[in-house]
């Protein structure tokens, strides 16, 4: 226990350390606690949050806290490993793709072959038990991806759509990140730019511009794209038209 300890002490040291850096990166930060979509639950046997260490039952935790995993070396969990912590949304029942919300990350600090403790790095969010683990990966953020850049010819051909943010919120506004359909089988990539367009559904009226967004992340199927410019709320099911540079 008091190697376990002195282990967690070192290692608070370092996160304080990453913190003092994400605050002056806070544009990175925010890229990492973004929403993502998948079309599947995840794995039964995902790793997840099943407790705290502690004298004390919790089912929420948050930044600097210790918390155990259902899993261990047998799992394939090593010390130091960092994971994203993240849940489903609840809307489980609707068709296509669900938001899957980032509630922090976290960094293995102990372990054995069955149990891991690890320390809560980051809360985007309260992190609960039952939430599961994916593989960390430092977001790497396009450059510029705070401005507003509405060069490029607009191509109207195939036009994509906004879905949801996070936990399925289908509303956003400027700084927020979004879900989209388009993804890398549409030619989605990191830097991709986009207008924002809406069908008011008014015969004889044409399509409203209403905000840009960039893509920060692309998967297959979806991607997430930043908005940095919005007339007004921008909507799940308003129009993405490509930038052509």
């Amino acid at each position: 226990m008091k190697h376990i300890l002195r282990l967690v002490g070192a290692l608070a040291l370092m996160t304080s350390t990453a913190a003092v850096a994400g605050a002056q990166n806070p544009l990175r930060m925010a890229a990492a606690c973004a929403p993502r979509a998948v079309t599947a639950p995840p794995s039964t046997d995902a790793l997840r949050l099943i407790g705290a260490q502690g004298p004390v039952a919790r089912q929420l935790f948050g930044a600097g806290d210790l918390v155990v995993i259902g899993g261990g070396r047998a799992r394939g969990v090593e010390l130091g490993q960092q994971y994203f912590v993240r849940r489903q949304a609840s809307g489980r029942n609707r068709s296509g793709p669900h938001a899957v919300s980032t509630a922090g990350w976290i960094r293995i600090v102990a372990v054995d072959d069955t149990t891991s403790i690890a320390l809560v790095d980051f809360a985007c969010d309260g992190l609960f038990a039952g939430d599961h683990l994916e593989p960390y990966v430092a977001p790497a953020i396009p450059p510029d991806a705070n401005l507003t850049d509405t060069q490029g010819e607009l191509d109207f051909s195939a036009p994509g759509r906004l879905l949801f943010g996070d936990n399925e919120r289908t509303s956003g506004g400027v700084g927020d990140f979004m879900v989209t359909d388009v993804g890398e089988t549409r030619g989605a990539a990191p830097g991709m730019r986009f207008a924002v367009y809406r069908n008011v559904n008014v015969p004889g009226l044409p399509l409203a511009a209403i905000g840009e967004a960039i893509v920060v992340f692309a998967d297959p199927e979806s991607s997430v794209v930043r908005l940095t410019r919005a007339r007004d709320a921008v909507y799940g099911g308003d129009l993405l038209i490509l930038r052509r540079r």
